[in-house]
């Protein structure tokens, strides 16, 4: 039995997935998701992005609810997605899209952006000056990847069908779930997640900010150390498997 015990923090779906995973290999974990995913409405600006997706070099899900609700939203309004050109952050992301008879590319080692940008796959396609790319997110986020994309002269474009939000909960939940299950680690799947930890956490962030915090990306845990979290472990990537492997190459702190 590992001696780490973690607060898993994802989406609903996601955490109940993680956690199972999680207690497989011996980790005891609990769940308290910190992001809520509301869908937003398929306005027209919306719509003609999805009825043009065929004619972009690339398009770009990069996560989970953007697979699902880029698909549900084919759907609906019957638009045939093509076969080729979509490319994800991650394997599990790929793997939606996949499920649904698509070609995904995405990186074989670390799912995040910075991986993405060095698959050669992409490269190329990006290479053709102009190159129109879709990236399919939520609202805000991944911006590291159009700026990337766009200094290599792509012509980069955003469907944004969902917004992310921070459940309500109680003041002290947090506190109360760290002490009740006796946790000494934290995960938080993205900066956004990380942000919503620090509001809940309120005024008992710097008791928090102690534990250690694992963290998809060297991008998060740049943010995590400047929010004052004091030991931050960077899994290089948001899959179940990477965060396995880094809890299991982390020293637990002594109970």
């Amino acid at each position: 039995m590992s001696p780490w015990r973690l607060l898993l923090t994802r989406p609903d779906e996601d955490c109940a997935a993680l956690a199972q995973y999680l207690a497989a290999q011996g980790v005891a974990n609990a769940s308290l998701p910190l992001l809520a995913i509301e869908p937003v409405a398929l306005d027209a600006p919306r719509r003609e992005l999805l009825a043009t997706l065929a004619a972009c070099r690339a398009i770009i899900v990069v996560s989970k609810p953007a697979a699902r609700l880029l698909l549900e939203r084919l759907a609906e309004t019957g638009v045939q997605p093509p076969p080729a050109g979509w490319f994800s952050v991650g394997e599990a992301t790929a793997g939606v899209l996949q499920a649904a008879g698509l070609e995904v590319t995405f990186p074989s080692q670390g799912d995040d952006s910075e991986a993405l940008l060095a698959n050669p796959t992409l490269r190329q396609a990006v290479a053709v000056p102009g190159a129109r790319v879709l990236i399919v997110r939520g609202v805000g986020g991944r911006e590291l990847l159009a700026e990337r994309l766009g200094e290599q002269g792509a012509s980069v474009e955003y469907l944004e069908l969902y917004r992310r939000r921070l459940p309500e909960y109680p003041p002290g939940t947090l506190m109360r779930c760290i002490e009740a299950e006796r946790l000494n680690g934290l995960v938080v799947s993205s900066g956004q997640g990380l942000e919503h930890l620090r509001q809940l956490a309120g005024v008992d962030w710097p008791q928090v900010a102690g534990l250690t915090l694992f963290v998809p990306s060297p991008r998060v845990a740049e943010q995590a150390r400047a929010a004052g979290a004091r030991q931050v472990v960077d899994c290089r990537g948001a899959s179940a498997a990477a965060l396995l492997a880094a809890v299991q190459r982390s020293a637990a702190p002594a109970s």
